[in-house]
């Protein structure tokens, strides 16, 4: 059984607010995604340097990642749940009233600049100014957390709430609950020996669709997104990576990651003629930046946990066998480029062409 409920077992007022979440995580991910990789790429451009384009062993699960920080690359991380955290988890999710958004703490962060006067209602995703203001903040360093506004209970209304949030949960300690949760371990996570425990945590890197050397914004995700599993709602965590050159999200949906890829001349016929387009279409509508006759596309891969790293039907504790994989690719898409409102992702499988 999920944590956070499937729709047909909300109230119909939850549901409303499940709605509401989810088109508003739809409009985040657009804005995530222009600054996380369309911006970057226009970075390098700028500096007249070739973009690091992925390749696609990086996208395979286990894969390596070269470690390389490209620092023209955008990175962030965004907390988005579709409730308000409780205060007696400021412990390990560290929001206080020192990192509150608001005009005093705006103003002494060195690190944020804003071009724009500060409005009252700017932090509101409502706020016609709210995409300005989130670009403005994004580069903080650690996380921001959006999540349902407390302060007005009859309305579902989101605002960006705090920034500069660190993530105290140690990385055993969320090995551990997500060990107990698919039932490697009854209780401990040192309960079958040190060797084990150390399996398990290489593991749950793994589960998550990172190496064991990520860096801090992805160990950071990880460990958020399996404490925010004691909430009983969903809950969606953002981050941009200037070593792997890719956003991911991270959700009740599983893992996706999205990456900026090159196409050829005749890899955008191609598409276009699958689709009965005119290759012109396809141009306009899916590709973010062009290099010679090349266009560039977001291309998303989607991943699902196999069996094993899921909990078991019978809800017998089991064995680690740490040979058997816990994320498999799922899809594979092409998506239209931010702005672009009539266009569905074009799949296209090429993780393992």
């Amino acid at each position: 059984m999920s944590h956070w409920g499937f729709r047909e077992l909300l109230s119909r007022q939850d549901r409303l607010r499940r709605s509401i979440y989810e088109c508003l995580r739809d409009e985040l991910e657009v804005y995530l995604l222009e600054y996380g990789l369309v911006e970057s790429y226009q970075n390098f451009v700028n500096q007249g340097v070739p973009y690091p384009f992925v390749e696609m062993r990086e996208l395979k699960p286990r894969a390596r990642i070269p470690d390389v920080e490209y620092e023209m690359h955008n990175r962030f991380l965004v907390i988005f749940t579709e409730d308000s955290i409780p205060s007696t988890y400021k412990k390990y999710i560290r929001f206080f009233d020192a990192n509150k958004v608001t005009k005093e703490n705006l103003m002494r962060s060195e690190t944020v600049q804003f071009s724009k006067k500060y409005f009252r209602n700017i932090k509101l995703f409502e706020s016609t100014h709210f995409s300005d203001f989130l670009r403005a903040i994004l580069p903080v360093d650690y996380a921001l957390l959006i999540g349902r506004d407390p302060a007005v209970k009859a309305r579902n209304r989101y605002s960006l709430s705090h920034f500069h949030i660190r993530i105290d949960w140690p990385i055993a300690d969320a090995a551990e609950h997500l060990a107990g949760e698919l039932r490697y371990v009854s209780k401990d996570l040192y309960e079958k020996g040190e060797v084990y425990a150390e399996e398990i945590q290489k593991k749950f890197f793994e589960y998550y669709g990172f190496p064991l050397t990520a860096g801090g914004r992805r160990t950071a995700a990880m460990v958020a997104s399996q404490f925010l599993k004691k909430l009983p709602c969903i809950s969606t965590v953002y981050g941009g990576s200037s070593e792997s050159r890719a956003v991911f999200r991270i959700s009740e949906r599983g893992v996706s990651k999205y990456i900026l890829l090159k196409l050829s001349k005749t890899d955008m016929e191609k598409i276009a003629e699958n689709h009965g387009w005119k290759t012109n279409t396809f141009k306009k509508n899916y590709v973010v930046a062009k290099q010679g006759k090349a266009g560039i596309v977001i291309f998303q891969a989607t991943y699902h946990h196999t069996s094993h790293a899921k909990a078991p039907e019978d809800g017998k504790l089991r064995d680690l066998n740490s040979e058997y994989s816990w994320l498999t690719v799922s899809n594979q898409s092409i998506l239209p480029k931010p702005g672009v409102w009539d266009k569905s992702p074009v799949p296209y499988s090429i993780i393992y062409a």
